[in-house]
Parts: C-alpha cells; structure tokens; sequence
C-alpha cells in the first residue's frame, strides 16, 4: 500500500479478511500499534514501519531538512547515518489447520519487531 490514510488501509484489511493471510502496510515511517489478527484470520498492521537510519528525518539527514524548513530554500538531502533500525512484523500462520475462505493459511498471530545496529 502507498499513501493511503489509515482509515482506507484498515478499510482494505476488513474487506480482505478471509481473503488474504496478511494485509501489511506502510509509507508513514513509524510503526503504528494497531497489529491485530481479524476474525477470519487475516494479519492486519496500518504501517510496519521504516528501515534504515533513525538519527535523521525519515531517512535524510536532519541538518538539510531544518534548514530547507527554516530558509524555504530548496537543499539537496543526504542520506543519514547510525542508528540503523529494522522495523518488521513476524506473522505466525496455522499450516495444518483450516484454512480461510480463499484457500489460504490463516494468520494466528502478528508482532511488531524492531531490531537496532548502533
């Protein structure tokens, strides 16, 4: 998914469930804390979250964004670096029970994992 607002992600997720094993979006760069399995055991999360360097704006060095806010001029953006992180979600799927009304495995279970490299 890509830039879709929350309410229209969660919308799919819904209309989906049964449909799909998962339903994993992203876009806005922080995870959202809205993982949940749907009755008809689809994984659902609004935004699994950014990969990369932290330490900037979403993935830029923070000193070119500033200074593009503050002057309003246009500035070339960097990538930053350090504090890599991983955002990702582990989506558990119940192989040898029944599956959902599309054939496909059903969720049991979604968590969101962060992993940091300093």
């Amino acid at each position: 998914m890509h830039a879709e607002t929350t309410s229209e992600k969660i919308a799919m997720g819904w209309y989906l469930d049964g449909r799909v094993t998962a339903v994993v979006g992203t876009h806005t760069h922080v995870a959202t804390a809205d993982e949940q399995v749907f009755p008809q055991g689809t994984a659902y999360i609004t935004d699994v979250g950014m990969t990369g360097p932290h330490g900037g704006v979403i993935g830029m060095d923070r000193n070119g964004i500033i200074g593009k806010f503050l002057n309003g001029l246009p500035a070339r953006f960097e990538v930053a670096s350090g504090n890599v992180q991983m955002n990702c979600v582990l989506i558990e799927t119940d192989d040898d029970g029944p599956r959902n009304a599309a054939g496909r495995l059903r969720a049991r279970s979604i968590e969101r994992l962060r992993f940091r490299i300093d």
